[in-house]
């Protein structure tokens, strides 16, 4: 089945970095980054866990879980751990699923079905579309979905703004405008009725259409 936004993120037990873990139990009432890498001590993907590594406090303060995937051991993600800490400064210190077996990367439509069952003797090339970022909430749903090609680094600053605006419709029932950066105007949704937006919005807002009803950000 395909994964789409509002999709239930689909649960699975995994070997990681730090242990066993079932999925939805580790996420608990937090929300979650998962992203995915097509094979350890790739070139692009090392500086990307760096940074990873870097901003983590900022998905914190979020309370924002992240986990890494890659379809190599726990043993092999280990020794990239030392590689990423010599190119970074920074060793990642959140978990990296071990998915040797291909079925988490199966589960999230990163693999098709007839990929196999093992990453022995897989290339990089042969796994080029694990390279995806979800953003999963505490309702277990995908909130958002990102992929990337091999040779693009990710832009973690982007998943954090994309991670800022999914919390506050979750809280606030509004969106964010094109280019949106955390404090700016945001943006009533249209499910908000004006009725309902006059309780939650005394203020007032700007319209300069009808459907097009403008605030300060929700503190």
């Amino acid at each position: 089945m395909s994964l789409r936004i509002g999709s239930i993120a689909p649960d699975f037990t995994a070997e990681t970095t730090e242990g066993t873990l079932q999925f939805h139990d580790w996420i608990g009432d937090s929300w979650c980054i998962i992203f995915s890498h097509p094979k350890d001590f790739t070139p692009v993907c090392t500086t990307e866990l760096g940074y990873m590594a870097k901003i983590m406090p900022e998905f914190e303060k979020r309370n924002c879980k992240i986990i890494g995937l890659s379809v190599d051991s726990v043993a092999d993600h280990n020794k990239w751990a030392e590689d990423i800490a010599d190119v970074a400064g920074t060793k990642p210190s959140y978990p990296m699923i071990a998915d040797s077996d291909l079925k988490v990367a199966k589960l999230y439509n990163m693999l098709p079905e007839d990929a196999g069952s093992s990453s022995e003797g897989r290339t990089a090339v042969d796994n080029l579309t694990v390279r995806t970022v979800f953003v999963i909430g505490p309702d277990k749903q995908i909130k958002g979905m990102i992929s990337y090609p091999m040779s693009t680094g990710r832009n973690f600053d982007e998943v954090l703004r994309l991670l800022d605006s999914a919390q506050l419709t979750a809280a606030h029932k509004v969106a964010t405008p094109v280019n949106w950066k955390q404090g700016e105007d945001v943006i009533i949704v249209p499910a908000v009725s004006d009725e309902e937006a006059k309780k939650k919005f005394p203020n007032g807002w700007e319209a300069p259409k009808p459907y097009l009803r403008i605030v300060p950000q929700p503190k």
